[in-house]
């Protein structure tokens, strides 16, 4: 599989943290995953939104290895927030499990199934 970022410098916004797109070819495979809450391996969701994000990106994970994937196979993410106050942390947690790798991102202030549920996250990896 090879991953090209397309991320225009000019005529468009800079992409901060993320990339415009990235193109990927000689994938053989792709996973959509589900919007994930932080819950634990019970269906608790803890009250802080840091363990919600960890516990959310601990399930990303298995889901990934499930199907013989890593974060690296990660091509698009969108989050979808309770409050606008979760965007910083929610950049910040999904930078340190993708090591740094910027990729196609889209956070929405929406509401949630449950208001236990700070953060859903969505996926599409490659491979």
């Amino acid at each position: 599989m090879i991953l090209t970022p397309r991320s225009p410098q000019d005529g468009i916004y800079p992409a901060t943290d993320y990339l415009h797109a990235i193109e990927v070819s000689a994938a053989s495979r792709l996973l959509f995953i589900s919007g994930t809450m932080g819950l634990d391996q019970d269906g608790y969701a803890p009250q802080s939104l840091d363990e919600q994000l960890t516990w959310i990106w601990s399930n990303i994970r298995r889901i990934l290895a499930e199907a013989g994937m890593t974060v690296d196979n990660i091509v698009r993410v969108t989050s979808y927030l309770r409050d606008r106050a979760f965007v910083e942390a929610n950049q910040t947690a999904r930078l340190t499990a993708l090591h740094g790798r910027r990729i196609p991102t889209t956070a929405i202030i929406a509401e949630t199934l449950s208001p236990d549920w700070l953060v859903e996250i969505e996926a599409i990896a490659a491979g």
